[in-house]
């Protein structure tokens, strides 16, 4: 891995050669149905917490609206996710688009944005997970551990898990979504037969001087609760990371992504109407575990607690599972691409990316007990306030990616308009060019809630790091992975489903074709 190709931009590349990228192999396993799984249980806690919050900044009106909204730049980007994943069959998913689209820096801000999204939240979901099992276990045997123990305890199992084999990991995916999915319904029908619901507590909130109940806190309201509604829907945009792990990739990731988006828009909308209407938009809103109260309200036992407990933790652990498979595909393909540092690519014998997971799993630990220790030491549970600082800095970064993306889309239809698409969008570019549109507006408004004014300072501190640190080694040691093969080729190369890897590498050494002008 000695001889260095220039290829403007102020990035070098060196040749990796075919026993790099043997030790760095996936395996194809997934069709469509195992996506859909994964991508549904990546995403499936957003409707057991998080979103609620909303209703507190806009009232119950004005979350349905901002749902609507982000409802739909999420279907929109999804449809033109689904045509660029179709097009590169390959692990990178937006670090790929956006590297094809604007070069290795724009590939490294947006993979970058991409690992702070999914690194960060897998930690809050490990954290909120243990919080459940915590409880759990002290309801039914009187005994509590310590946080920390439970989210290493949780780390362990599923970076166990996601390492014995990609069809393990699908395989849980799958099942978890469907037992998520399941407790999801068991509460619908509950509510809808219970007599609990009363439609006319989803206005419940005072209004502000001036304003409605259906709008209690104004226009402004419903801006502010657009970070809110995305935990809806938060990750489904991940499939195309398991796009070597599938085996019609062109056909079957635009499958799952749209099943599993509209799956998402049915039980979000359920949520969103059935769960207030039991507790009331205002209990709602402050509800740290919204459906688990609202099973507590139709069911006034309290001996079922610990139960309703469990199958809220249900929806926590398939999220931890799918978002964690998306952070180690992630960190694994930047890695590989040499934008991190290699060693984090390695498969081994399983061909599962175990290193990027366990590095993962490494660096959520730290930052939840570290900051948790250094910036919250005197709040009353410092690790928790630092998950609810973290979650912020996620939907920040995951914003970042989404409006990077669909810069891409846009650019890619001109910069590529000639490449094979076996799938295309059918909302084409204006598609885009509205999800775009709507992410950049939540983007600029998230400084606007005082909660997100400390994470914009988070970010961009994390931004600059990373900045510097990829100006200093990974601009000078890229590797050309299925990714950059695609990008440098303009999509003439770059299918591991077809050609396997290192096929550029070969091509210019052998002197039959040259993309690196001026290098031999």
């Amino acid at each position: 891995m000695n001889e260095k190709m220039s290829a403007g931009g102020g990035v070098t590349y060196t040749h990796a050669g075919q026993e790099y990228f043997e030790k760095r192999g996936l395996k194809r396993h997934a069709g469509a149905a195992a996506l859909w799984g994964l991508g549904v249980a990546a995403v499936i806690s957003g409707d057991f917490s998080g979103w609620n919050f909303g209703i507190g900044q806009a009232g119950w009106g004005g979350m349905l609206i901002a749902t609507i909204v982000i409802g739909l730049m999420y279907l929109l980007m999804i449809y033109s996710i689904a045509e660029m994943s179709a097009a590169m069959p390959h692990t990178g998913g937006a670090y790929s688009f956006a590297r094809s689209a604007f070069g290795p820096w724009g590939g490294f801000f947006t993979g970058f944005a991409e690992t702070i999204e999914y690194v960060i939240t897998t930690a809050v979901v490990g954290t909120f997970a243990g919080l459940y099992a915590d409880a759990i276990i002290q309801d039914l045997f009187d005994v509590s551990w310590p946080l920390w123990l439970w989210v290493i305890i949780f780390y362990a199992i599923f970076v166990t898990l996601n390492a014995a084999g990609a069809a393990a990991s699908f395989r849980f995916a799958f099942v978890i979504a469907i037992i998520s999915l399941a407790v999801l319904v068991i509460f619908f029908v509950s509510a809808l037969f219970s007599g609990k619901v009363d439609f006319s507590t989803l206005s419940d909130i005072t209004p502000d001087p001036g304003q409605s109940t259906f709008l209690p806190f104004g226009v402004l309201g419903i801006f502010l609760a657009f970070p809110f509604a995305i935990w809806f829907f938060l990750g489904i945009e991940e499939l195309p990371l398991a796009a070597e792990e599938t085996h019609t990739p062109a056909k079957d990731i635009p499958r799952g992504s749209i099943a599993g988006m509209f799956t998402l828009l049915a039980s979000a909308f359920l949520v969103l109407i059935l769960n207030p209407a039991v507790l009331g938009a205002n209990a709602t809103s402050t509800s740290g575990e919204p459906i688990l109260d609202g099973f507590r309200a139709i069911f006034p036992n309290s001996n079922i607690a610990a139960l309703l407990s469990l199958a809220a933790l249900t929806g926590l652990i398939a999220s931890f599972q799918g978002i964690m498979f998306a952070a180690g595909r992630n960190v694994y393909s930047l890695s590989r691409a040499g934008y991190y540092p290699k060693f984090l690519s390695l498969t081994g014998e399983r061909k599962t990316p175990w290193v990027a997971l366990l590095a993962s799993a490494i660096i959520g630990v730290v930052l939840v007990f570290g900051l948790g220790s250094v910036a919250y030491a005197d709040a009353e549970d410092p690790s928790v306030s630092a998950a609810n600082a973290l979650l912020l800095i996620a939907v920040f970064g995951a914003v970042i990616a989404y409006v990077m993306q669909m810069a891409a889309f846009l650019r890619l239809r001109q910069k590529l308009a000639t490449v094979d698409r076996p799938y295309r969008s059918p909302v084409g570019i204006w598609g885009a060019f509205i999800a775009g549109l709507i992410a950049f507006v939540t983007l600029i408004l998230m400084p606007f809630n005082s909660d997100y004014r400390s994470v914009v300072l988070w970010v961009a501190a994390v931004y600059v790091i990373g900045l510097i640190l990829f100006a200093v080694f990974g601009r000078h040691r890229l590797v050309l992975s299925p990714e950059e093969e695609y990008a440098i080729t303009g999509g003439q190369h770059g299918h591991p489903e077809t050609e396997g890897y290192d096929v550029t590498e070969r091509l210019e050494e052998s002197g039959s074709q040259e993309f690196f002008p001026g290098q031999k």
